[in-house]
C-alpha cells in the first residue's frame, strides 16, 4: 500500500482498489480530506465537512474487507450530498440562515442511507443557492461557489458546490437536486455528468423540498459508469416519500454497453436551436454528428411549457415558505425573497391553468417519444457567466441572467422526464453541456447513448484544478 492513492480515478474503480486492498479505505478518505483541504478554500464547495465520522466509516470499511464481508458496490467511496438532504447528527440548512439554528437531524436522508448500504462513505454537506431557488450557488450567507475552470465564474445551481467538488476532483460522486434545471446547469458549467431521473424515481424523504410537484435527486459525476451505477443503488420506491415512485429497481449499468444503433436519436429543433451563444449549439451539433443523428424534432408549446414551469414552482415554493416569508423575512438571500414573495402571491386560478396545460404538455410528449427514443438540446445557453453578472444576451436582447440559465432545461423539468447532462469541449470555450432526453423510466436508453459518446471520445469529465483568473471567454 506505498502507491499513492489515484483520486482522478471514477468511484468503481476507486471501490476496486479497496476491494483487493490495493489501497485501504482509510488512505483513500485520508488523501480525500487533504485534497479537500487543498482545494477547497478556493472553490467554496462544502459547508460541512465531517472528518471523524468520515474516517471512522472508512476504518468500518476497512474491517468487513478484513473479515472477508461484502464491503459494497462503493466499497470506500468517499461522497457528499447537497446540503438540503438530512445528514444524521448535522443541521440540514438548505443554504439558508433560517435553517442554521434548526436541531439537528436525526436520520439520513433515503440517498445518504442507500449509498452508505452500498459501501460509499459519506464525508459532509455541499454549497448551494438558497432552498434550491437559483442556478449559480451565489449564496449571500455562505459565499458564492467558484467554477474549477475559472475561479471568477459560477458554478452553476442550485447544485453548484456538488458539481465543483466532482470537476475539481475532490470527490469522484455527489448528489444533488434539481427541480428546474439544479443538477444540468452545474454539470454543464463544470464540465461533468449530472442526471434528472424521471420524477419520483428516487426518493426525496429526509430532503428540503423546493417544489414538491418538480424536485427531483440525481448524481454528479466523471463517468457515465459511475453515474448508472448510482443510479442503480439510488432508485426505486420508498414509503417515506410518498411520490417515489413503486416501480421495481431497474439495473441500467448492465446496459451501457450494448450501444444505440437500435435507438431513434433526434435533435430538438424550433425553440432549442436559437436564444443561445453559437457554442452551445455546435456542442448538439458535434454531438449529433457522431451519433450520425440526421432527423430534428420539433416539441410543440415549450415557451408556454416553460412560463408554466415558472408559475408552479414560484407558487409551490413561496407558499412551502410562507410562515418565515411573514414573520423572518430579513433572515432571507436577498436574491430569493422577491421571487419567493412574488410566488405566494400569484392567483391560484394561474396554478390551476398552468397545472391543467401540464397535462397538454405530457400527452403532446408522449406523442413525441411515439416516434424517438432519444432527444438531443443544449443543457444552457452559455458557459459560466462571472460570479455577480447580472444579465445575458438571448436573441440580441439583454437579459436577467439568473432565471435564463435554465432556458433549456425548465421544460423538460415541466413533465419530469429523465435527462442527463454530458459535457463538451469545444476548442477555446469552456465547458458546454448537451441534454440527452427520454420518455419517462428511460435512464437505460439515455445512460447508453452517453456511454457510446464516452467511449467515442467525444464527452468527457476531466478533472479541472481551480484556475484563479479569467482563462477563457
Amino acid at each position: 500500500m506505498n502507491t499513492p492513492c489515484d483520486l482522478s480515478a471514477d468511484a468503481i474503480s476507486i471501490a476496486q482498489a479497496i476491494r483487493t486492498r490495493k489501497h485501504s479505505a482509510r488512505e483513500v478518505m485520508q488523501a480525500t480530506l487533504e485534497s479537500i483541504q487543498e482545494h477547497d478554500g478556493q472553490l467554496n464547495c462544502f459547508t460541512k465537512v465531517l472528518e471523524a465520522n468520515a474516517l471512522a466509516q472508512a476504518d468500518a470499511t476497512d474491517r468487513r474487507i478484513a473479515a472477508g464481508e461484502d464491503p459494497g458496490l462503493f466499497a470506500g467511496v468517499p461522497f457528499a450530498v447537497k446540503n438540503l438532504f438530512d445528514i444524521a447528527g448535522t443541521t440540514t440548512i438548505a443554504g439558508s440562515k433560517i435553517h442554521a439554528s434548526n436541531l439537528p437531524a436525526e436520520r439520513d436522508a433515503a440517498v445518504v442511507e442507500r449509498l452508505k448500504a452500498a459501501g460509499a462513505n459519506l464525508v459532509g454537506a455541499l454549497n448551494m443557492d438558497e432552498y434550491a431557488y437559483g442556478f449559480t450557488t451565489e449564496n449571500t450567507h455562505y459565499g458564492p461557489t467558484r467554477n474549477p475552470y475559472d475561479t471568477e465564474r459560477v458554478a452553476g445551481g442550485s447544485s453548484g458546490g456538488s458539481a465543483a467538488a466532482v470537476a475539481s476532483g475532490m470527490l469522484p460522486l455527489t448528489i444533488g437536486s434539481d427541480t428546474n434545471g439544479s443538477i444540468r446547469v452545474p454539470a454543464a458549467f463544470c464540465g461533468i455528468y449530472g442526471l434528472k431521473p424521471t420524477y419520483g424515481r428516487i426518493s426525496r424523504a429526509g430532503a428540503v423540498l423546493f417544489a414538491e410537484s418538480f424536485d427531483h435527486v440525481g448524481p454528479f459525476a466523471r463517468s457515465v459508469r459511475d453515474v448508472a451505477l448510482a443510479f442503480d443503488v439510488l432508485h426505486g420506491p420508498d414509503p417515506r416519500d410518498p411520490v417515489a415512485s413503486s416501480c421495481l429497481p431497474e439495473a441500467v449499468s448492465p446496459q451501457l454497453e450494448l450501444g444505440s444503433k437500435e435507438l431513434r436519436i433526434a435533435v430538438a429543433d424550433g425553440y432549442f436551436s436559437h436564444g443561445g451563444v453559437p457554442g452551445a449549439f455546435e456542442a448538439v451539433r458535434k454531438v449529433a454528428k457522431a451519433l450520425d443523428v440526421r432527423e430534428t424534432i420539433t416539441i410543440p408549446n415549450v415557451e408556454k411549457a416553460r412560463a408554466a414551469a415558472y408559475i408552479i414552482t414560484a407558487c409551490e415554493g413561496g407558499n412551502l415558505h410562507l410562515p418565515d416569508l411573514r414573520t423572518r423575512p430579513g433572515d432571507f438571500d436577498p436574491m430569493v425573497i422577491e421571487r419567493f414573495l412574488a410566488g405566494a402571491l400569484l392567483p391560484a386560478s394561474w396554478y390551476s391553468h398552468a397545472q391543467r396545460f401540464r397535462r397538454v404538455f405530457r400527452d403532446q410528449l408522449r406523442e413525441i417519444f411515439s416516434k424517438v427514443d432519444v432527444i438531443l438540446a443544449p443543457t444552457t445557453p452559455c458557459p459560466a457567466i462571472r460570479i455577480g453578472q447580472s444579465t445575458i444576451v438571448i436573441d440580441g436582447k439583454e437579459v436577467p441572467s439568473r432565471p435564463n440559465l435554465g432556458l433549456f432545461t425548465q421544460p423538460l423539468s415541466f413533465i419530469g422526464l429523465p435527462v442527463l447532462s454530458v459535457p463538451v469541449f469545444l476548442p477555446g470555450s469552456l465547458p458546454l453541456g448537451v441534454q440527452i432526453i427520454g420518455a419517462p423510466y428511460r435512464e437505460a436508453s439515455i445512460l447508453r447513448v452517453a456511454r457510446q459518446l464516452e467511449q467515442m471520445g467525444v464527452v468527457s469529465a476531466p478533472i479541472q484544478a481551480a484556475v484563479p483568473t479569467t482563462v477563457r471567454a
